[in-house]
Formats: C-alpha cells, structure tokens, sequence
C-alpha cells in the first residue's frame, strides 16, 4: 500500500511543478473547515475542489490511513503544501516535520505560536525565536523544505522603541513569513507598508479580512466572527494582492475562522482571481 501512497505524491508533485509555474496560486488552510471536516472529511474536500483550490495547508489526515487520504487528495485533484511546525518541537527533534512535510510532498512547515506569557511578546523572546528559526530553517532547507513563520499579533508592541516584528523581519536569514494580514492589523502592523519594506520574504500569504470597526488586539486573540469575505473588511486585501503580484508571491491562502467558513470562502475566492486578472 506503501507504494500507492508514493506514486498519489508522486503525482502531486507534478501537479505542484505545472501550478508553480502559474505565478500566484489560490490555497486554502483547512482549519478554516475543522469543525466540518469532524463531520464529513469526505464531502468537504470535494467541496474544496469544486471551489477552485487545489493547494491545502493541513496533513492531518482525518484519522484516515495514509493511502486513504492519499486517494481522497488524488480524486479531489488536490494537494498539501504546506505543514504545521510546533515551537515545543521545534526545539528537540526536527525529524517529525521533516517526515510530516516529505510525506505529502509538502514545501512549507509554518511555527504559527510562539510560547510566551499572555500578552504581547517580549523582545528577549523575539530574539530567542528569531535565532532558533535561523538553525532550523537551515536544517530543513538540507531537506527541501522552507521554514516560515506566521505572525499572530502579538509581536508588535514596542518594547524599549523598537518594534519585535521589526527586529525578526530584519534578522531573518534562513527562514520567510507565511503572513497572516488579519493578525498582523489586529497587533497594529501595517500588512502593505511591511511588505513593501521587507520584499522577497512573504512566499505565503494569509488573506483574512477583517470586520470594520473591530478593535486590535495585543496578545495574539480575538473573535473569529470577525473574519468577512476579502474585500469587505478593513483590510487593504486587493492592495496586499497587488503587492503580492509584484514580489512573486507564491501562495494566496485563504482562512477563514468564521462559523460562515463554507459560504464566506467562494465568494474570497471570487474576489482574489477578479484582483489576480487585473494588469
């Protein structure tokens, strides 16, 4: 069964060599479904498809065996890219991602939590982070894999005048961002002007906008009600693609937390293919 398993990533590498040469490409983090994927991983995988997306972040596999989900993927034409890369194990044994990632064939591993006390994170910490990030991003290039992190707001309260984000975008040598917009305007970052001042290192994109009027956040939480179809909230999402366009950006991710996840996502989709067609 091992085999079949193969040859499904086999196949999905080709299908990721064939999109990748397509510039951005619309992806999907599938907790934006994890309340129906309980119900019927099944059903909602076709879905996924039916929507136009073929690239997922996940690998969890449903409970499923891996030639299982490996089939569902296949018949559903689509496939994982990226995996999930816990800070605790990060710092002991990097072989589990590395195993997770080369599993599904997947080219990303994104920390998306940096353990800290409540509250905004301190500039020690964000030192502490950014180097260990820097050892392991060099460890799972070896592998073919690009480390990323995923900013939760959290990192930019200004500690002694400086900014933490700040410090981690200027010192990040071996490792990107799969940047999640929604978090960083809700910790009082500006996605666009960020971007615009640290190109090349945003392969990944989280677009999530956010509900006019909702207030910011410090500690990395808040309401997931907030999460609105792109191009309806506060959050400058065809300027950000525009962006995203100009610095090669590889992935456009779509996640959406909200209990309207499965209306909410075609319409965000709609709205980034309309913005990608725009010269």
């Amino acid at each position: 069964m091992k085999y079949i398993y193969r040859f499904l990533v086999f196949i999905g590498f080709i299908m990721g060599y064939i999109l990748e040469a397509q510039a951005q490409e619309i992806a999907l983090q599938l907790y934006s479904l994890r309340n129906e994927m309980k119900v019927d991983p099944a059903k909602y995988h076709e879905q996924i498809s039916e929507w136009g997306i073929s690239a997922l972040e996940g690998g969890g596999g449903y409970g499923m065996s891996d030639d299982a989900y490996g089939k569902l993927l296949a018949d559903n034409n689509l496939r994982i890219i990226g995996v999930g890369a816990d800070y605790n194990q990060l710092t002991k044994d990097l072989q589990p991602i590395i195993d997770q990632a080369k599993k599904y064939g997947a080219k990303y591993a994104t920390c998306y939590w940096i353990p800290h006390a409540e509250g905004p994170i301190s500039m020690e910490e964000i030192k502490i982070a950014t180097a260990l990030f820097n050892s392991v991003g060099q460890e799972l290039s070896k592998e073919g894999i690009t480390f990323l992190y995923h900013p939760h707001g959290y990192e930019f309260t200004k500690k002694d005048k400086s900014v933490p984000m700040d410090y981690m975008l200027k010192n990040s040598k071996n490792f990107a961002f799969n940047f999640d917009v929604y978090w960083v305007k809700m910790g009082g970052g500006n996605p666009l002007k960020i971007m615009q001042k640290y190109p090349g290192k945003f392969p990944m994109l989280h677009l999530k906008d956010r509900k006019k009027g909702t207030p910011g956040s410090k500690d990395g939480r808040g309401d997931v009600e907030t999460n609105v179809v792109l191009g309806t909230g506060d959050i400058d999402i065809a300027g950000i693609i525009k962006e995203a366009k100009k610095q090669g950006t590889e992935y456009l991710s779509i996640e959406d937390e909200s209990s309207r996840s499965v209306t909410q996502i075609p319409l965000s989709v709609a709205f980034i293919k309309k913005e990608l067609e725009k010269n």
